[in-house]
C-alpha cells in the first residue's frame, strides 16, 4: 500500500531554511537568541505575559503540573478523549487522573460534569482543547475559583484557537503547545509553555534546564561570564535554536495556514453534512476553532463495515487517515491502573469505536479536499446497508 496523500505535510518554505542555516552557520545551536526571539513573538501572538520554549508540549504540560504545588494522591480532573501525555504527566507526579466524559457535539470534555467528580482530593482540572475546539472556559474557571482549584490548559491542537476572542494561551492559565511536525506551525519537534505568573515562569525557566539559574545563553553571551546556582532540581526540557528558527517563520504563516484550514474544514462541512451515515461536529458560539483536526464519526449501525475496516479501505486508496483517539480508559494500563471500564464514559467509547481524522492541512490543494471527499463517499455507498 502506497500513501501518496498523507494525512500530514508541512509548508517549509526558503526562509524556514535560509534561519536554520543561519543559526547552523552562528554556532549556536542549543537555547539562545533565536529560541528568546521565537518566546517573544509568541507571547505577544497569543497574549500572555510570558512564553516558555521547551522540546515537547508534554513538557509544558510536566512543567506545569509540578510546579503547581499538588501531593501525592491529588486528584485531577480531565477528559479521556486525549492523546497519554495528557493524564501521562499527572500519573508520572503519582496524581490521580479523573475523567470526565465527553459531549458528542466537540467532543471536549463535558463542562456540565465536572462538579459531580470533585472530592476532598481534587486540586485541579487540566482541560484539552480537544481537535482545535476550545473548551467552554468560563464553566471551568468559574468551578476553578469556586474550588480552589488550579487549571492547566492542554493545547496542543489549539494553535490559533480563541475563546470569546482571546486567544488560547492567554487566558491566564499555564497553557502548554505542541509544534511537533503535524501541527498548526511546527518546530519538528517542540513545544511552549504560557503563563501570566512571574515568579512561576522565573522557576520554570530554570527548572526546563535542569534547575539551573542561568541559562547557557546568559552564561556565556554578551552579558558576561557567570556562574549558575542549582535551587531546585530540573529537567532536559529546553528548544534548541534549531528548532526555534523554524518557529520564527512558521508563526509568521499562522494567519495564512489557519484561514486554509478553515476554508478545507467547510467544504469538507458542506460534503458531509447531508449524508446520513456521516457525523460531523459542531463550533459553537463562542468557539474560533484553530482546526487542527478534521474529525468525522461514521454512523456503524447504517454500514456493512466497521471503523477500522473503513481506515483499511480508504488507506487502500492511497489516502493517509489517523483516529483521534481510543479513549484512555479503554487502554489496558488505565484499565489495570485504575480499573477504569468502556461504560464508565459511554460517549468517550462511543466516539472511540468510529472516529476518523481525514487529511487536513495547508499545504493541500483543492483537488486532494475532493479527492479525500469523493473516496469517503464512495465508500459510505458501498458499504452502506
Amino acid at each position: 500500500m502506497s500513501i501518496d496523500l498523507p494525512f500530514h505535510r508541512p509548508w517549509l518554505e526558503e526562509d524556514e531554511i535560509n534561519e536554520v542555516v543561519d543559526t547552523l552557520k552562528s554556532g549556536w545551536l542549543t537555547t539562545g537568541p533565536k529560541t528568546q526571539h521565537f518566546e517573544n513573538d509568541f507571547k505577544e501572538y497569543v497574549g500572555a505575559r510570558h512564553a516558555i520554549g521547551l522540546n515537547s508540549c508534554t513538557a509544558g504540560l510536566k512543567l506545569a503540573v509540578i510546579s503547581a504545588g499538588f501531593k501525592d494522591g491529588d486528584e485531577v480532573i480531565t477528559t479521556p478523549m486525549t492523546f497519554p501525555a495528557t493524564s501521562n504527566v499527572l500519573v508520572l507526579e503519582r496524581l490521580r487522573p479523573v475523567f470526565v466524559d465527553i459531549e458528542p457535539e466537540t467532543l471536549n470534555l463535558d463542562v456540565k460534569k465536572i462538579e459531580s467528580k470533585i472530592t476532598t482530593r481534587t486540586r485541579g482540572i487540566l482541560p484539552v482543547h480537544f481537535a482545535g475546539h476550545p473548551c467552554d472556559m468560563d464553566v471551568i474557571q468559574d468551578i476553578a475559583r469556586r474550588k480552589g482549584l488550579a487549571v492547566i490548559e492542554d493545547g496542543a491542537h489549539a494553535m490559533d484557537a480563541r475563546y470569546k476572542g482571546v486567544p488560547i494561551g492567554g487566558l491566564g492559565n499555564p497553557t502548554a503547545f505542541s509544534f511537533y511536525a503535524n501541527k498548526n506551525i511546527t518546530t519538528g519537534e517542540g513545544g511552549m509553555l504560557t503563563l501570566d505568573d512571574d515568579a512561576r515562569a522565573e522557576l520554570l525557566r530554570a527548572m526546563r534546564l535542569h534547575g539551573l539559574s542561568r541559562d547557557a545563553w546568559k552564561r556565556f553571551g554578551n552579558s558576561g561570564f557567570a556562574h549558575w546556582v542549582l535551587q531546585e532540581p530540573g529537567f532536559k526540557y529546553n528548544m534548541s535554536d534549531i528548532n526555534a528558527s523554524l518557529g520564527i517563520h512558521q508563526l509568521k504563516k499562522a494567519p495564512r495556514f489557519l484561514k486554509l484550514r478553515q476554508e478545507y474544514a467547510e467544504i469538507y462541512d458542506q460534503a458531509f453534512r447531508d449524508e446520513p451515515a456521516i457525523e460531523i461536529f459542531q463550533t459553537r458560539d463562542y468557539a474560533l476553532h484553530a482546526r487542527h483536526l478534521y474529525l468525522i464519526a461514521l454512523k456503524l449501525e447504517q454500514l456493512t463495515i466497521t471503523r477500522d475496516e473503513f481506515l483499511n479501505l480508504i488507506q487502500a486508496t492511497g489516502i493517509g487517515v489517523a483516529v483521534h483517539y481510543i479513549a484512555l480508559h479503554l487502554q489496558p494500563f488505565y484499565q489495570k491502573e485504575f480499573g477504569y471500564k468502556a461504560e464508565d464514559f459511554p460517549i468517550a467509547t462511543r466516539y472511540s469505536n468510529r472516529v476518523v481524522s481525514l487529511p487536513l492541512y495547508p499545504k493541500m490543494t483543492h483537488e486532494d479536499v475532493a479527492r479525500v471527499i469523493d473516496t469517503t463517499l464512495g465508500l459510505i455507498k458501498k458499504y452502506r446497508k
